[in-house]
């Protein structure tokens, strides 16, 4: 099993963006890209199938037909996202739109618009370690894009308990 990254966003300026600033992380985690909400639900279809695990969604809000929020809490009824950690990507939600993606989407992250490389490879670093150490799973071939400290923390606490 591999841990999935899903980046949606309408805009192929940002969605390339976001993508190059992740480019580090692509050889350690699997990286999918959708340009709109249909698109993303595919490609979670296609990480499931793999027997793969989506992680992280990297998520626009304002996109024709679904927004990101919406989308964001359709995930909290599937299945197969319900643990996947959250990030609004965006410049245009309102306070209605954030609050409703905190309550009813258990969002993890709210990064604005534009972000820096260094900010967001800190974010998704922080949702795959969360990921991580909810759903159990060994830390050890995530070290590199991970936090090193609680990925050593983890091990040791799972050591203490066998």
């Amino acid at each position: 099993m591999t841990l999935a990254l899903l980046i949606l966003d309408d805009e192929p300026e940002v969605r390339d963006a976001l993508e190059r600033d992740l480019i580090s992380v692509a050889g350690t985690i699997r990286v999918e890209v959708a340009s709109d909400v249909d698109d993303a639900w595919e490609a979670i279809e296609e990480i499931d199938r793999d027997g793969d695990s989506l992680a992280v969604a990297l998520c626009d809000h304002r996109m024709p037909g679904v927004t990101g929020v919406e989308f964001l809490v359709a995930m909290m009824d599937d299945r197969r996202t319900t643990q996947t950690r959250k990030v609004l990507v965006t410049g245009q939600a309102d306070l209605a739109d954030t609050i409703r993606a905190v309550n009813a989407a258990n969002l993890d992250y709210y990064m604005a618009k534009p972000w820096t490389q260094k900010e967001l490879l800190s974010v998704v670093s922080d949702c795959l370690t969360d990921y991580i150490e909810e759903n159990h799973l060994d830390p050890l071939p995530y070290m590199p894009i991970i936090d090193r400290v609680r990925a050593m923390t983890i091990i040791r606490d799972r050591s203490d308990l066998s």
